[in-house]
């Protein structure tokens, strides 16, 4: 007889594509939790002429990715898997590099900034096709939260100006 106890009531998914959903979740609530403690590195740190309207998009922008990295946390749980959040576990994992410390004029922060969320948009797109291919609303999670930092992008990109 199979032990059930941990898969019952769970959505249909083998322990493989479980796995296989869960880590690519796993990825993205990594670089989700790491996007909002770049973003208050960024908000504390930035000095310009554009200060204020990027101090104040940077507030609006951490409490979006925040709300995302919970939308994907309690997908993950919903399908059995475990999310991890913890410092530790950001600091290991995340592909997004580091911010520099101190002060970050304005001009340089849109383009950190423009830089990290580009990158994470494209390791997305690579989850998706993974995702898609097992479990239809996991790959629906990761839709919005790239529809979300696709949005982010281009209106982060329009400040560079041309």
């Amino acid at each position: 007889m199979t032990d059930t106890t941990d898969t019952a009531n769970l959505p249909a998914l083998g322990a493989h594509e479980r796995g296989e959903v869960g880590d690519q979740l796993q990825a993205t609530l990594v670089e989700l939790v790491d996007l909002s403690l770049i973003g208050k590195q960024l908000h504390w740190n930035v000095v310009g002429k554009d200060f204020r309207s990027l101090h104040l998009q940077l507030d609006e922008l951490i409490d979006e990715w925040r709300e995302l990295g919970d939308t994907v946390a309690e997908r993950s749980v919903a399908i059995g898997h475990a999310p991890d959040g913890r410092s530790a576990t950001v600091a290991a994992q995340s592909g997004i590099a580091a911010m520099p410390t101190g002060t970050i004029e304005d001009h340089e922060v849109v383009r950190l900034l423009t830089h990290a969320l580009a990158e994470v948009c494209e390791r997305i797109r690579g989850r998706l096709e993974k995702v898609g291919e097992i479990d239809p609303a996991s790959e629906d999670v990761l839709i919005e939260v790239l529809r979300a930092l696709e949005k982010q992008l281009w209106m982060v990109r329009a400040q560079l100006g041309g």
